[in-house]
């Protein structure tokens, strides 16, 4: 069972990073795919896409609607140094 739960830690590590580089990239390389370049419809594209989007929406909800940061109260910055 720890076996397991190291694994999905990885996994999850590993998609945290891969969706933090990639969804820009992803999202706006789709629709150039599609529309420019011609490529055939793929469902599992079109899911990574519209993921990708969510994410997106969600990391601006957080940062200009919700006023939100990932850090603790003056961990980031270095006014208490």
């Amino acid at each position: 069972m720890k076996a397991i739960l190291t694994v999905l830690k990885d996994l999850y590590g590993a998609g945290i990073l891969f969706f933090y580089y990639v969804k820009w990239i992803i999202a706006l390389g789709i629709p150039v795919l599609y529309y420019v370049l011609d490529y055939k419809d793929n469902i599992i594209m079109d899911i990574l896409w519209v993921w990708c989007i969510i994410l997106i929406i969600k990391d601006f909800v957080y940062k200009f609607i919700l006023k939100k940061s990932h850090c603790n109260s003056g961990s980031c910055s270095s006014k208490g140094k």
